[in-house]
């Protein structure tokens, strides 16, 4: 079976989980919220810190969610989430959604968040994702879509910034405008009955621009992707410099927006 081939642009450094951590089932997972239901069983792929795991476990008890990872280190987070909050249905393992180590069949619903734009293989991932999904269960896949992103107001240096992560991303094996694809993938995949929707994260307001520029500000300079971007040959440690000023420029603006798309697709097995 293939392996993951493609590496995790992001990485699991402070300024990355500053973002992870602020995502729920409300904002990243809303388009799945009606097919859950008390006693099914989940499987979450790429549950990162934990935050989006532990609302699903949430509204599934007394149901069972199985959460995986690349690695132990953010297991071990996603873990310590579910544990403030007293939940005792969730469980945690490392796997590759390539070749997923469970048996067919075992799950009502299969959940990925951010998951296909940083794998090797998407349409393995999924053929692996409803392999594990029971009949009449549901695959659902959300992930943003980078060339789409819009923002003003039209600070040059951001420009610079959409550019090289995109660069920066598919040199690690990714598509970081994977959710303009999610319905062509989950067709690839064996997907008949598929329900592509769209959402959006809007950052404009002092407190959500400010926390979104300032994230992206020390991402770009302080994470695995800052040292991809250099070792790779992509940007220099100025350049980086550069962009992250930029994007604090633009989070002082009274008037900044930014919106991320996301692709969404509720697939049917």
């Amino acid at each position: 079976m293939p392996k993951e081939t493609a590496v995790y642009t992001h990485g699991h450094q402070e300024p990355a989980l500053r973002s992870h951590r602020w995502r729920t089932a409300a904002n990243s997972a809303a388009y799945l919220i009606d097919e859950l239901r008390p006693g099914l069983t989940v499987l979450d792929v790429g549950c990162g810190p934990g935050t989006i795991t532990a609302d699903l476990a949430a509204l599934v008890a007394p149901g069972r969610v199985t959460a995986v990872e690349t690695t132990e280190e953010i297991l071990s987070q996603a873990a310590g989430v579910a544990a403030e909050r007293g939940l005792d249905n969730v469980e945690f393992t490392v796997a590759d959604v390539h070749a997923l180590d469970l048996p067919d069949d075992s799950f009502d619903v299969v959940h990925a968040h951010q998951v296909l734009q940083h794998v090797g293989d998407p349409v393995q991932a999924l053929r692996e994702m409803r392999r594990v999904c029971r009949p009449g269960g549901v695959v659902a896949v959300r992930d943003s879509d980078y060339a789409a992103m819009a923002w003003y107001p039209e600070v040059p240096g951001l420009d610079d910034w959409l550019d090289l992560y995109r660069r920066v991303a598919r040199a690690n094996g990714g598509e970081p405008d994977a959710g303009r694809r999610l319905l062509s993938w989950a067709r690839r995949a064996g997907f008949t009955d598929i329900t592509p929707t769209t959402g959006s994260w809007c950052f404009a307001t002092p407190e959500s621009r400010a926390w979104w520029s300032g994230m992206w500000a020390d991402r770009t300079v302080g994470s695995t992707y800052a040292g991809m971007a250099v070792t790779g040959g992509h940007a220099s440690a100025g350049e980086l410099t550069e962009i992250a000023a930029a994007w604090r420029e633009w989070g002082t603006g009274d008037d900044a927006w930014f919106m991320v798309p996301h692709g969404e697709v509720l697939c049917r097995a």
